[in-house]
């Protein structure tokens, strides 16, 4: 099966690669179209799959990750009509020159040629990568968590309506239906058909790639976010801040994991905010400090400091000062987002400097770390490391380059 599957999207791709800009303009807004027209068997399929996954007992961020509903719907829809308007990264000469010996060289983007992309959760990752690869000239093989199968199914036909509605090969857009691990270990090691693959998951998934993928892949990594809150922050937005990064969808890997209180800022609305946190019904562990002020509360341990909880639960810290949230971050952080908050340009200077993390906000919400908050239309991952592409993902992280060097009839001597 999955040799069928690549061999297919291996031809697919050359098809793909080949279509220009506006025909994979018209494709995006028809599978745009087609997700409105065709939501009401996906949402029964994705009801299919909430109630099929409730003898796995998952988390409730989980569970949130993996309903669809009528807006959520009309977002996925919407991530496809925003790509649109990119720019198509096919083609683009990015450098040129003239050597000596009069040969021009052009430095252009090039598709890959067939993305492997393995994700859990959240069905409205299949159009959203989809449309990616789409524009950005590749073909794609979706592999997704068994327990949101129905829900991948029907929005994959519902996308290759599109792709047959505009005579394109409908397997540049594939799924692997199989729920047998062992078929996602091989789909790994598929080097003769697959160029790339992109994991979004947790731990254990990118631990399952570093062990098994022969394949290579951008390392799309667990996200232990900071934010640390400075002697001189604006006191008027922290809690606004605090509680957006923390729970408006705990589940995403771009929400707060752990709150870093300078202990000036602690002693004038340390318990305001905790106070703020506990009536949004975070689980909170924190450092002996915040320990004495609310006795009922759980001490912080290193794990909870090293934890993605994916959840409402949150580690808080005291410092003393900038330097030891720094400390502190470096020591913890997956390299994910980190924020700080201060009107002081020498403080975020010194803060956004001292950390390599992808992405490091000053007095914003970490849940703006998102291919789509960041102008780039739906986005494909973040990647926390450094090698080809670094932090949220578009169209140009599909890409490699090519040299198209020409001549006048020229000889080397």
């Amino acid at each position: 099966m999955l040799n069928e599957i690549g061999i297919k999207a291996q031809k697919a791709s050359l098809q793909i690669a080949r279509l220009d800009t506006e025909l994979k303009n018209k494709i995006l807004l028809d599978m745009s179209e087609e997700l409105l027209n065709n939501q009401e068997n996906i949402l029964k399929a994705n009801l299919l799959d909430i109630e099929n996954s409730k003898d796995l007992k998952l988390s409730t961020a989980l569970t949130d990750r993996l309903t669809l509903n009528e807006e959520r719907i009309v977002g996925m829809s919407n991530g496809l009509k925003k790509i649109i308007p990119l720019n198509d990264p096919v083609g683009e000469v990015t450098s040129s020159w003239t050597t000596d010996d009069g040969l021009l060289i052009n430095k252009v983007r090039a598709s890959f040629g067939v993305i492997g992309v393995i994700y859990e959760a959240r069905p409205n990752v299949t159009s959203d990568v989809s449309g990616l690869c789409l524009k950005s000239g590749n073909a794609v093989i979706l592999r997704g968590s068994s327990y949101c199968l129905d829900s991948n199914k029907v929005i994959l036909q519902t996308l290759q309506n599109a792709l047959r509605k505009n005579q394109v090969d409908e397997n540049a857009i594939q799924i692997i239906d199989s729920k047998d691990r062992e078929d996602t270990i091989k789909f790994m090691q598929m080097t003769e058909y697959i160029d790339l693959i992109v994991p979004r998951g947790g731990k254990g998934l990118i631990q399952t790639l570093v062990e098994n993928a022969k394949v290579p892949f951008i390392l799309d990594g667990d996200g232990n976010v900071h934010l640390y809150i400075h002697t001189d922050a604006k006191k008027d937005n922290i809690i606004d801040i605090v509680i957006n990064s923390k729970v408006q969808r705990p589940g995403v890997c771009n929400a707060l994991e752990t709150l870093l209180i300078d202990a000036e800022v602690y002693k004038e609305m340390g318990e305001e905010i905790v106070n703020s946190l506990l009536k949004e019904d975070v689980e909170l562990y924190v450092d002996p400090i915040i320990k004495k002020d609310f006795p009922a509360l759980t001490i912080a341990t290193d794990e909870h400091f090293e934890t993605e909880f994916h959840d409402l639960k949150l580690a808080i810290k005291v410092v003393n000062n900038i330097e030891e949230a720094i400390s502190h971050i470096n020591k913890f952080s997956s390299g994910h987002t980190e924020a700080i908050l201060t009107e002081s340009t020498e403080a975020a200077d010194l803060f956004t400097s001292s950390i390599d993390s992808s992405v490091l906000f000053v007095n914003s919400s970490t849940r703006f770390t998102d291919g789509e908050m960041f102008g780039f239309g739906a986005e494909i991952g973040i990647s926390t490391q450094k090698l080809h592409v670094r932090g949220p993902m578009g169209l140009e992280a599909l890409t490699s380059e090519k040299y198209v060097v020409k001549g006048n009839g020229q000889i080397r001597k």
